[in-house]
């Protein structure tokens, strides 16, 4: 345990800022001691909203942001989900149809079944 650096504080500076220190380190409270503030009681990072309303973007739009976003992710997803799906089920039904063919079709369907799979850039 001799190894371990010495336990860090975050304290507020006077200017408003939070920085990390030793407490050993701190000068002795006079007046007003640092107010100590806990990472999980920080204010939540508003930095998009405060760009985006300072640039002149209006309150509906920061709101519309908000609540299309999430919604424009869900639809794609969605869309994804079912392109997967259709691809699984194209590639189930070519395998079905090259199957039967090769078993069904004699000679003619395993001469078509190479063809296929040297469509596909199969040898």
């Amino acid at each position: 345990m001799e190894h371990l650096p010495a336990p860090r504080t975050v304290v507020q500076l006077p200017d408003g800022t939070h920085a990390y220190v030793n407490p050993t380190h701190l000068p002795a409270p006079q007046q007003s001691a640092p107010q100590v503030v806990h990472i999980h009681q920080a204010p939540p990072d508003r930095t998009i909203q405060r760009l985006a309303l300072g640039s002149g973007v209006g309150a509906g739009t920061v709101a519309a942001g908000v609540y299309f976003g999430p919604l424009l992710v869900g639809v794609l997803t969605a869309m994804a989900a079912n392109l997967a799906l259709l691809a699984l089920i194209a590639a189930v039904c070519a395998w079905g149809v090259v199957t039967v063919v090769k078993s069904i079709g004699g000679p003619d369907g395993k001469a078509a079944a190479k063809n296929v799979r040297r469509a596909r850039g199969r040898r």
